[in-house]
């Protein structure tokens, strides 16, 4: 699907433009979208973060309420499914929260095995077991530079987990999150039978442990009713569920895919679109461009780019960020997303849930 906002390819070697650092020029297209300010009247977006770092603010709906514990005591806790989706849709959110000055935690919730990745850099067919050029090199978007030269383990766990890992550890430095939480839990809500309901019990639990260990925290997830993937989905319905059940009384969904579609979608039922000044924007390019680094010797193989390279693009071109409130509990469903669960989800983006 081609992006008309970014026109070049994400290159941490490139020139710096417009685009800043580690990006050709960029052209842009449009007005810039106002910020909704959810706030009641008179308290704008930034004077409610303010807020809500030195006293607590209930952010479901729009309701403001004042708490007791200081702002060291209340960091926003940011949940990351794999690697890379903190860079993609929520890097721009986590930099609000830190200007502010919120402590900000990000949590990496699965270890993001992918076997199709691994055969992917060993520059094999995987029915096959051929070689098989780049699927970048036509485009002079690879990385590397010329032939990987790798020959992984096609577990998709043993060379793809750390390496996938380092490049979000280089990332989080990159937007300065106060600290790291890695669950590590096996990305298994694509295994058969009750698999997606293990993982999303499991979540929860440690959800409700981190909001019972930083009360007055605030919790930011990704919109997995939009974004079609078991895992994204399993984590909201963990969120919904402490959300609806009293345990989270601030939390919001960032729509991280949603540069998969044409930006007067990307806003379709948002509770706000965050408008990301330039600093803030430079440092979430420099972070995706953690995705697309090549430095064996580090374990940064541009892992990230390679599996979704249209999607950071996009990312790097679009200046905002799409951030949804608790969905509807009237129409909310949870479970899996493929018909295997009663309450099951369509496969397409559930617009109206939001």
């Amino acid at each position: 699907m081609a992006d008309r906002h970014f026109r070049h390819r994400l290159d941490p070697s490139a020139s710096t433009g417009d685009g800043g650092p580690g990006f050709g020029p960029a052209r842009w297209s449009g007005p810039e979208a106002a910020l909704a300010d959810l706030a009641p009247a008179g308290l704008s977006r930034r004077r409610l973060l303010t807020a809500g770092a030195m006293a607590g603010a209930t952010l479901l709906g729009t309701g403001l309420t004042g708490g007791k514990a200081s702002a060291a005591s209340k960091p926003a806790i940011f949940y990351s499914p794999h690697q890379d989706d903190e860079a993609l849709g929520l890097a721009g959110s986590i930099l609000e929260h830190k200007a502010a000055g919120r402590p900000v935690y990000l949590v990496l919730v699965t270890q993001g095995e992918n076997d199709q990745l691994a055969w992917r850099m060993n520059e094999k067919d995987q029915e096959t077991g051929k070689q098989s050029d780049c699927v970048l090199r036509a485009s002079n978007r690879c990385a590397a530079h010329g032939p990987h030269g790798l020959n992984w383990p096609t577990d998709g766990a043993s060379m793809i987990v750390p390496g996938r890992t380092a490049e979000f550890m280089a990332s989080a430095k990159e937007l300065g999150v106060d600290k790291v939480i890695n669950w590590k839990l096996p990305d298994s809500a694509y295994n058969p039978g009750d698999a997606f309901k293990k993982l999303t019990k499991t979540v929860k639990s440690k959800i409700a442990s981190l909001a019972d260990q930083y009360p007055g925290a605030s919790h930011k997830f990704t919109a997995g009713w939009l974004e079609v993937t078991r895992t994204h989905k399993a984590i909201t319905d963990a969120a919904v569920e402490l959300a609806w059940d009293g345990v989270l009384s601030d939390v919001r969904f960032n729509f991280v895919y949603a540069y998969d579609y044409p930006e007067s979608d990307r806003r379709r039922g948002a509770a706000y679109v965050l408008d990301i000044p330039d600093e803030h924007m430079r440092r979430k390019r420099n972070a995706i461009s953690c995705y697309n680094a090549w430095r064996p010797s580090e374990n940064l193989y541009a892992l990230g780019y390679h599996s979704v390279p249209e999607k950071m693009e996009r990312a790097a071109a679009d200046r905002h960020e799409y951030v949804f409130a608790l969905p509807r509990k009237d129409r909310y469903k949870t479970g899996n997303i493929d018909g295997q669960t009663k309450n099951s989800f369509t496969g397409k983006p559930q617009w109206d849930w939001s």
